[in-house]
C-alpha cells in the first residue's frame, strides 16, 4: 500500500510538541481485517483491546460508553461501522489536554481555527457513505486525522486533503507516529496539502467522498471525480447553518447522469468550519458562491 508523506524536521517537532505521543504503548498484536473486538460486554471489550491494541483501559471505558450511545442512536449503518469506531483511538487525534474528553459529543478545538467533529457526526457521516473494503475514498479536510483513521478501518484505500499546511504536516506526523507504534492500518492513508475544492484528480475516480467543511454548493470537480453509483456526504448551506447531504451520482444505460440528494439529519442544520480556498499559495476567503 502506498502513502504520501511530506513531514519535515520542523513539522515533526511541532507534532511532538502539540501531541506528545511517544510514551504511549505499542500495539501488541498485528492488525488484521478479520479481527474485531467483542461487543458482548464492557469488560470483554476493554480486556480484548488492552491485550491486542495496548490501549488505556480508562480511555477504552469512555470509548465503550460512546459506542453504546451511538449504536442506540442508530449512528452506525452496520456492525462494520461499529467495529471501525471501536478500533479507532479518537483520543490520539485531539489535543493532549482533551484526551480525557475525546469521546464527549462536543466538537473540540485542535488549533489553526478548526475543530475535530463530534463522534456522533463523524459516525453518521461515515455510515452514510457505508464504505466497503477495497473502495477508494476521498476526504476533503483532513483536520485532526480522526475521520481518515476511522475510514482506514473500513477500507485500505484512503486519500485525504488538508488546505492548512502546518496542520496537514502535524496530522501526517500523527499518522506516521501511530504506524511506527503498530497501527499499520494507517498505511492506507495518502495525504497532501492542497485546496480540496479541486479534489485529487490524478487518483480519481472515487467510490465515496466525505467533505468535512461547509460550503453553499457542491463543488463540480468533486462530482466529476465521484464514480457513477458513488456517494458523497457534504455540509451544504450558508455559513454556520449547513445541512448534511447524502449525494448519489447515478448514470443510466445511455450515460445520462442524475444527482440525487437527501438530508441525513432530516433538515436539522449542523455548523461546520468554512470551505476555504487557496490563492497564490495563501488561504484567502472561502469557496462560497456568494
Amino acid at each position: 500500500m502506498k502513502r504520501r508523506t511530506f513531514m519535515t524536521g520542523s513539522a515533526a517537532l511541532l507534532a511532538g510538541a502539540t501531541f506528545p505521543r511517544a510514551a504511549r504503548a505499542n500495539v501488541p498484536a498485528p492488525y488484521s481485517w478479520q479481527q474485531s473486538p467483542p461487543t458482548t460486554s464492557r469488560e470483554a471489550f476493554i480486556s480484548w483491546m488492552a491485550a491486542n491494541r495496548g490501549e488505556d483501559p480508562k480511555i477504552l471505558a469512555l470509548r465503550w460508553e460512546r459506542y453504546l450511545f451511538l449504536k442506540a442512536n442508530r449512528d452506525f449503518a452496520n456492525d462494520r461501522n461499529g467495529r471501525a469506531f471501536l478500533l479507532t483511538p479518537r483520543d490520539e487525534f485531539v489535543l493532549k489536554g482533551d484526551a480525557g474528553r475525546a469521546y464527549e459529543r462536543d466538537f473540540h478545538d485542535i488549533g489553526f481555527g478548526v475543530t475535530i467533529s463530534g463522534p456522533l457526526v463523524v459516525s453518521r457521516m461515515t455510515s452514510t457513505v457505508d464504505v466497503q473494503f477495497g473502495e477508494k475514498v476521498l476526504e476533503i479536510g483532513t483536520g485532526s486525522g480522526y475521520q481518515s483513521a476511522y475510514l482506514a478501518n473500513l477500507t485500505d484505500k484512503v486519500w485525504s486533503i488538508e488546505i492548512i499546511k502546518p496542520l496537514a504536516e502535524r496530522t501526517r506526523g500523527i499518522y506516521d507516529g501511530l504506524i511506527a507504534r503498530g497501527y499499520t492500518e494507517y498505511q492506507a492513508i495518502s495525504s497532501k496539502n492542497a485546496d480540496g475544492y479541486y479534489g485529487w484528480e490524478e487518483e480519481a475516480p472515487f467510490d465515496k467522498i466525505i467533505v468535512t467543511c461547509g460550503i453553499d454548493h457542491i463543488p463540480p470537480p468533486l462530482l466529476q471525480q465521484l464514480k457513477p453509483g458513488g456517494i458523497m456526504v457534504i455540509p451544504v448551506g450558508p455559513p454556520g447553518a449547513q445541512h448534511l447531504l447524502r449525494v448519489v451520482k447515478e448514470a443510466d444505460a445511455g450515460g445520462q447522469v442524475a444527482i440525487k440528494r437527501s438530508d441525513i439529519y432530516n433538515g436539522r442544520p449542523v455548523p461546520f468550519v468554512p470551505f476555504t480556498k487557496l490563492q497564490d499559495e495563501a488561504i484567502k476567503g472561502t469557496h462560497n458562491s456568494r
